[in-house]
């Protein structure tokens, strides 16, 4: 029999394909809170089974209102309440955040139970730098509102990490592959399922190959980051300097030509000056 657990709000992650991938404090922590928040009680009750646990469960979404939140909030003094998304992290990409906050405003414990990402694992297979990364969640669904979107991080030197469904995913291969610069890609689906599936390659080749063949599962799409620019030589920086020079001072065309040849405006400044003079 599980031990009681310390009131307030207990943040479990869930496997996202695996049930193995449940670790033992997560288990025991279901087994052991007053009541289960879940996004669909069709789901949890599958993992509940699989660990033995009986637990009361009441829906917990993006459209709840604030007057059951209040409720929920009010409860955190005496029982232990558990939050879990329908598979992995809590919060990412899921709701929750706004409860979170609002414990945290009553005085509340809250605790969180780490375990699978679906977001963390795709990095893990795609082959792509994971030094820095940018979690996008899901893009719009409407074509321009998503163009702006991919717009607005296409320069961030990070990868992209994205959340996708099989019907939507050609399109959005697609509007990912007009961002200027080729850029490696991977398509990761169905992890630590049976039909665990990596596809890596160029954002124009997966686009191709998804564009009449949806696939079923979970996916994520990661893009790596923008190519490094070549930097520019000493020759192709004076050229550029020389012209800058017909009608700027020494430090406007210095910034100027910085920005286009993506060089350090110090290297450019320092040589503007010699130009001057």
């Amino acid at each position: 029999m599980s031990e009681r657990l310390e009131p307030g709000l207990h943040i479990v992650a869930t496997p996202i394909g695996n049930l193995g991938d449940l670790s033992e404090r997560a288990a025991e922590t279901l087994r052991g809170a007053d009541r289960i928040l879940v996004e669909d009680t069709r789901v949890t009750a599958k993992l509940l089974r699989h660990i033995g646990a009986r637990v009361p469960m009441t829906r917990y979404d993006d459209h709840s209102s604030e007057e059951e939140r209040d409720h929920i909030v009010a409860a955190l003094g005496e029982k232990a309440i558990a939050l879990v998304s329908d598979a992995g992290t809590p919060l990412i990409s899921d709701p929750g955040y706004k409860l979170v906050r609002a414990a945290r405003a009553g005085g509340h414990a809250v605790h969180t139970i780490p375990g699978p990402s679906a977001a963390i694992a795709a990095l893990t297979l795609a082959g792509l730098p994971t030094d820095r990364f940018l979690f996008l969640g899901f893009l719009p669904a409407k074509a321009k509102a998503r163009s702006d979107a991919i717009a607005e991080v296409a320069g961030i030197r990070a990868t992209l990490v994205l959340y996708e469904s099989g019907p939507r995913l050609g399109e959005t291969l697609s509007a990912l592959a007009d961002v200027p610069g080729p850029r490696e890609a991977a398509v990761v689906r169905e992890i630590s399922k049976l039909h665990e599936e990596c596809a890596t390659g160029t954002l124009e080749e997966l686009a191709a190959r998804y564009a009449e063949s949806p696939p079923k599962g979970e996916i994520v799409i990661v893009v790596g980051p923008p190519p490094q620019a070549v930097a520019a030589t000493e020759e192709e920086l004076d050229a550029a300097l020389d012209e800058a020079l017909l009608h700027l001072s020494p430090s406007r065309a210095a910034a100027r030509v910085a920005d286009e040849l993506n060089v350090p405006r110090k290297r450019a400044y320092a040589r503007a000056l010699e130009r001057s003079r």
